[in-house]
C-alpha cells in the first residue's frame, strides 16, 4: 500500500478540515486560524500549501469537480446511443448527492460567495459552461445518430443544468424533504423521455 507524501498528507488535512470549516460556520466567519487548529497545522504550514483562505477554497471546488467530469468522460463510451449514455449518468445522481452530502452548504457558499469575487466567479461559472458544453454536444451527437428528437441544443441542455443545481439547491434547504438523488434521477429520466425520437419525430 502506498504511503501519502507528507506534504501532500498535509495538504489533503488542511482541505478536509476547511471544509469542515466552512461548512459548519460559513467562509466569511472562518479563520485561517480554525482551519490551523482542525488540521493540526502552524500558520506557517498553511501558508507553505496556500497563499490565502480563499485558494484553499477555491481547491475545494475544483477537486469536487474533477470527480464529476471523471464520471460523466466514463459514460461516454460510444457504446450506447447517446440518449442510453444520458439515461446511465442519471443513474449516477443518488451517488452524486451522498458525495455532495456535507458539501451542500459549500454549494451555496460558492454560489454565494461568486457574487462578490471575481475569482470564485470565474471558478464557479466556468464548470457549469463546461457542463452545458459537454451535454450540448452530446444532444447534438444524439440527434445526428436519431436517437433524440430535434430540439435547440444549447436550450436543452440550459434546462438539464437548471433542473439539477435546482435540486441541489432545495436539497440543502430541505434535506430530510425527499431523498433527492433518486428524485433527481427520476425527474432526469422523465426530462430525456421528453428528448426521446419517436415515430411521430419521424
Amino acid at each position: 500500500m502506498s504511503v501519502q507524501p507528507r506534504g501532500e498528507e498535509t495538504r489533503t488535512r488542511i482541505l478536509y478540515a476547511a471544509q469542515e470549516a466552512f461548512a459548519r460556520y460559513g467562509y466569511d466567519a472562518t479563520g485561517v486560524a480554525e482551519i490551523c487548529r482542525r488540521a493540526g497545522v502552524t500558520k506557517g504550514g498553511f501558508y507553505h500549501h496556500f497563499p490565502s483562505k480563499q485558494d484553499v477554497f477555491l481547491e475545494m471546488l475544483e477537486c469536487w469537480l474533477d470527480g464529476l467530469d471523471q464520471q460523466m468522460e466514463a459514460g461516454r463510451t460510444g457504446e450506447k446511443t447517446v440518449l442510453e449514455e444520458l439515461l446511465d449518468m442519471t443513474a449516477m445522481m443518488p451517488a452524486v448527492f451522498r458525495d455532495a452530502g456535507g458539501r451542500l452548504p459549500l454549494f451555496l457558499e460558492f454560489l454565494t460567495k461568486a457574487g462578490h469575487s471575481h475569482a470564485v466567479w470565474q471558478a464557479t461559472v466556468a464548470p457549469f459552461r463546461k457542463y452545458h458544453d459537454f451535454f450540448a454536444d452530446m444532444i447534438k451527437d444524439g440527434m445526428e445518430e436519431g436517437s433524440l428528437r430535434d430540439v435547440d441544443p444549447d436550450l436543452a441542455s440550459h434546462l438539464l443544468l437548471a433542473f439539477v443545481v435546482g435540486l441541489l439547491a432545495i436539497g440543502l434547504l430541505d434535506p430530510q424533504g425527499a431523498d433527492w438523488g433518486q428524485v433527481t434521477q427520476k425527474g432526469m429520466g422523465m426530462l430525456l423521455e421528453g428528448l426521446r425520437k419517436s415515430k411521430e419525430d419521424e
